[in-house]
């Protein structure tokens, strides 16, 4: 036996050894088309990107993956594709597209280079950067006055790496304290274990508002500064381009034909946020021709 056919001895014995082995082998669109079924993995806690709602998923990320859904239900002729959402874990979503227990995620990961290593990305679907939140009686509005100050942050997110990269290169001496999850760092910030409370400026607007649904007394406000550059994208499996191509193309239809400010008012704009000069330029730089 040649090497050639020794190898392709070996990928078979996998395929038929190894469970989920022969779906993996498959490309993404081949897989929901065998499976009847299109994956979505959302983030169930970041509001208003991706939440939950009434009970249901919820967003403007999720939104775009439902235009997604009916877009590969389309160019599979499957119109009766089922479409599944699957709430994911911060430090599980990267596994779960890679494995391919999830077809696609929409949360509010940044897409960079390191992680490309595992996955790919669609076209950039959201642009923000990191800032702090604070109580509204003890604002801070400039980052240099984070000197002395207990900051939290979610450990492994872009946002540590990035807040770590801008204190130390201001030397700004702030203590920053690592939290599970947001609703932790909200806790410590109200009963004021810290001064402030990192991470992407558009998942901390969905933060305050969450905890103002519970408490309509509460009052947070916003640093003036971004320490950071957050592009938002879709996850997808690594070196899949004909999936990737149809989710691109209706990111790119959504942006060219102008839905995208609808999306945005429904679930950002309602809020008070206006959109920056860097997401407008977004829009335009992405709306594709077909």
């Amino acid at each position: 036996m040649n090497t050639s056919m020794r190898v392709r001895a070996v990928v078979l014995l996998a395929i038929v050894l190894v469970p989920g082995a022969s779906l993996m082998a498959q490309g993404t669109l081949e897989r929901i088309a065998k499976r009847g079924e299109f994956r979505i993995g959302y983030d169930p806690d970041a509001r208003p990107l991706s939440f939950v709602e009434n009970g249901e998923p919820a967003g403007y990320q999720v939104d775009i993956c439902r235009r997604i859904a009916a877009g590969v239900r389309e160019h599979l002729r499957l119109p009766d594709m089922k479409v599944t959402y699957v709430p994911l874990a911060l430090d599980k979503r990267f596994d779960a597209v890679a494995d391919g227990d999830v077809d696609i995620e929409c949360g509010s990961t940044t897409i960079t280079l390191g992680r490309q290593e595992r996955v790919d990305f669609t076209l950039m679907t959201f642009v923000t950067g990191g800032t702090v939140l604070t109580m509204g009686k003890r604002r801070i509005a400039a980052l240099d006055d984070l000197a002395g100050k207990r900051v939290a942050v979610i450990p492994g997110t872009t946002t540590e790496g990035a807040l770590q990269t801008h204190l130390s290169d201001k030397h700004i001496d702030a203590r920053v304290i690592k939290v599970a999850d947001a609703g932790e760092g909200l806790s410590k910030l109200q009963s004021g274990d810290v001064d402030a409370y990192a991470s992407d400026q558009i998942v901390l607007v969905g933060d305050a508002l969450k905890a103002q649904d519970a408490d309509a007394k509460l009052s947070f406000a916003f640093a003036d500064e971004l320490f950071s550059y957050e592009p938002y994208g879709l996850m997808v499996r690594r070196n899949d381009a004909d999936f990737r191509l149809v989710a691109n193309r209706v990111i790119a239809q959504i942006f060219r034909s102008g839905q995208f400010a609808q999306l945005y008012q429904r679930w950002i704009g309602s809020v008070g946020l206006k959109p920056s000069p860097m997401l407008v330029a977004m829009y335009q730089v992405q709306a594709l021709s077909d």
